[in-house]
């Protein structure tokens, strides 16, 4: 019996397979291609590098995984700015509100 998937491991595995497919067309392994998804953790971001492949068209390994590194560390930028406006959201709440002693 075949188990059905949910629409977000769907989203991953049609993410993974159209990059995938983009880096085969370049000439790379299946393996390169599923070990790039992993460390890109999210469709959105395999979507991205999807495009950098059909615009650039690297000929070198080392070109995807500079912008594979270069996409990560751009959502890890992105999520420690959003985790610093919540932390100052909370500050800014604590400073207008004090501390509640209940």
């Amino acid at each position: 019996m075949k188990r059905k998937l949910t629409d977000a491991q769907r989203a991953w595995a049609d993410a993974r397979n159209e990059l995938v497919y983009e880096l085969s067309k370049l000439g790379y392994p299946e393996e390169f291609g599923n070990v790039i998804a992993k460390n890109l953790g999210s469709p959105k971001a395999i979507f991205r590098m999807c495009s950098y492949l059909r615009q650039v068209k690297p000929k070198k390994p080392e070109m995807i995984a500079d912008e594979m590194l270069a996409i990560m560390s751009e959502i890890a930028a992105w999520k420690q700015k959003k985790e610093t406006e919540a932390s100052n959201a909370a500050y800014n709440e604590l400073l207008l509100r004090g501390i509640d002693e209940d």
